[in-house]
C-alpha cells in the first residue's frame, strides 16, 4: 500500500478543523500509520516548498507555515496521494468543488488548509523529512477487509 504525507496547516489547526479533516480519510479508508502536532522550523519550512521560492508568494508561505503548530501525518491506503488529492481539493478554497475538503472549509488561495503530497517520489521524501523511520506504525487494521476487496489476498 502506498503511502502519503497530510499537513493539516496553521489556519485548519487555529479554526478548530483537525478532527473533521482527519474524519474524512478515516471514513474514506485511509489508515493513519503516523501523527503529531509540531511548528514546523523556516528552514524545514523552506526546504519543504523549495519548487516555490522563485514564486512572489515563496516568504509569504514560508511565514504562514512557520506561524503556528501544524499537524503532521502519514496516511497509507491504495492510491493514497490520487485518493487524498480528490479529497482534499483544489488549491484555492473558493474554486475547490463542494465536497472536498477545501471546497467545505477554505475560501482563500493562499490560507489552503492542508498539503497533500503531489507524487509517490514526493511523498516518499517529505514523510522523510518529517518523520523518523520508527515513528511510522506499521499495522493491519481489522476493517481492511471490509474497505478493500481482498479475496485475492491482497487489497484491491
Amino acid at each position: 500500500m502506498d503511502q502519503t504525507l497530510i499537513i493539516l496547516k496553521p489556519d485548519a489547526v487555529q479554526r478548530g478543523l483537525l478532527g473533521s479533516i482527519i474524519a474524512r480519510f478515516e471514513a474514506k479508508g485511509l489508515v493513519v500509520v503516523a501523527m503529531k502536532m509540531d511548528t514546523i522550523a523556516h528552514a524545514t519550512a523552506a526546504a519543504h516548498y523549495d519548487m516555490h521560492k522563485e514564486k512572489p508568494f515563496f516568504g509569504s508561505l514560508v511565514k504562514f507555515m512557520t506561524s503556528s503548530p501544524v499537524v503532521l501525518m502519514v496516511l497509507k491506503g491504495n492510491h493514497a496521494v490520487d485518493v487524498c488529492r480528490k479529497l482534499i481539493g483544489a488549491t484555492a478554497g473558493y474554486k475547490a468543488e463542494p465536497g472536498t475538503i477545501r471546497g467545505d472549509y477554505g475560501m482563500s488561495g493562499a490560507n489552503n488548509l492542508i498539503h497533500g503530497s503531489d507524487s509517490n517520489d514526493a511523498a516518499k521524501m517529505e514523510i522523510a523529512r518529517f518523520f523518523k523511520p520508527d515513528e511510522l506504525i506499521d499495522y493491519q487494521p481489522a476493517l481492511l477487509g471490509w474497505v478493500y476487496d481482498i479475496s485475492g489476498g491482497k487489497p484491491q
